[in-house]
């Protein structure tokens, strides 16, 4: 059968491995398709081949589609969010004059305790500290503006500064920055050349924060439904493969590759495993679930993650938050999901909001099967974020 082919732009992380590995180990080539992956060196990049006809379908932020929707970053078209491609997979990090003075401060790196670790930083910091981040509208800068402002750690001694993920280690060393917020493994890069430790997973802010998405152009997803539903398909069918333990070694091969993320393969395998070295003192974590590709719901694009983007990025923007939430739900698929996964089994919620937050045990919920758990989406501070609340 000949393949029709589909561009696609990345970025060079590991959240990047449901397009490659669709290509790779054949799920594309299963749905007839052929994936064009273009790397890109910066998140303003992938958007803009994207946003203008360059390519067909991203790996992007799932804050850019949103932020868009808001009339926000300066290019106007719109994007569809069609699925969620990976929930967490980021790291929060400090470059080795802070690691050392909350060394001596007495502060362990436990890596799971986001208030002790405010605490810690808190007492360390002598001036304004500078963090980089990959991209404005990321949830990199929302899930630090969280924490600062959930744990007192006042915003005004904070200045975010975007830095491409495979460049951060570079602004640590440099200088440009005393801390990070990246997607692995760009984290662990920074260890491994000893500029670095890391502070906290993604996951101790937030536990199940949608970091990634399948972004389309939104008149392309009209007009090409068939060609679309074939795309996402193929991307469902790699992430469930990703998810199996068994398939890591395999998956952190590939993504190793030259082309693709050019590092070893046990740097890549940390974070598929969950088991990250944090420091150049060899100090190593775990972390459960610390980046999910498939379950618990986890490609659902729920319309409640986008209002609660909305809202953050709304409330700093002064926009009208609750206008900005209805807005940015639409910009979620679960219409397009629904339609297009309808035929693989995928687990489908009977709801398209939920409670953000409110899941602290794995939970059973209403779907068309039955049988979906959702997994613990908890924030740090037990907050909950209602999305029909006025």
């Amino acid at each position: 059968m000949k393949r029709v082919q589909l561009s696609a732009a990345y970025m060079p992380l590991v959240d990047a491995a449901p397009l490659i590995v669709a290509e790779e180990m054949g799920f594309a080539a299963a749905e007839g398709l052929s994936l064009d992956l273009i790397p890109a060196p910066s998140w303003s990049s992938v958007r803009d081949m994207l946003a203008f006809g360059r390519v067909d379908a991203a790996h992007l932020l799932s804050s850019i589609p949103v932020a868009m929707a808001l009339g926000l970053g300066g290019v106007a078209t719109a994007l569809s969010a069609v699925s969620v491609l990976s929930m967490n997979g980021e790291v929060v990090g400090v470059g080795k004059r802070l690691e050392d003075r909350l060394r001596a401060s007495g502060y362990g790196f436990d890596f799971h305790d986001a208030r002790a670790a405010s605490k810690a930083l808190g007492s360390v910091l002598d001036g304004k500290l500078t963090i980089g981040v990959p991209f404005p509208f990321s949830m990199h800068v929302e899930l630090l503006r969280y924490w600062f402002n959930a744990t007192g750690l006042s915003e005004n001694a904070i200045e975010i500064r975007t830095v491409p993920p495979p460049l951060m280690a570079d602004a640590l060393t440099s200088g440009e920055i005393d801390a990070f917020c990246v997607g692995e493994p760009w984290g662990s890069t920074a260890v491994e050349a000893g500029v670095g430790a890391l502070l906290l997973p993604g996951t101790a802010i937030w536990s199940f924060a949608p970091e990634k998405v399948l972004a389309t152009r939104t008149d392309w997803a009209d007009t090409e439904p068939h060609l679309l539903g074939r795309l996402m398909r193929a991307v469902w069918k790699s992430g469930r493969w990703l998810a199996q333990p068994e398939s890591h070694t395999t998956a952190s091969e590939i993504l190793s590759r030259t082309r693709y993320l050019d590092l070893p393969s046990e740097v890549i395998d940390r974070a598929l495993s969950g088991r990250l070295t944090i420091s150049h003192k060899g100090e190593q974590r775990v972390v459960d679930r610390f980046v999910e590709f498939h379950h618990g719901a986890a490609n659902f694009p729920w319309r409640s993650q986008a209002k609660w983007i909305a809202s953050r990025i709304a409330t700093r923007s002064g926009l009208d938050p609750l206008a900005a939430m209805e807005t940015a739900a639409d910009v979620f698929r679960t219409d397009l999901y629904r339609q297009a996964l309808q035929s693989t089994g995928a687990e489908m919620p009977g709801a398209s909001e939920k409670l953000e937050g409110a899941v602290k045990d794995p939970t059973a919920v209403a779907s068309a099967s039955g049988r979906l758990i959702l997994l613990p989406d908890g924030f740090f501070d037990g907050q909950i974020f209602d999305p029909l609340k006025k």
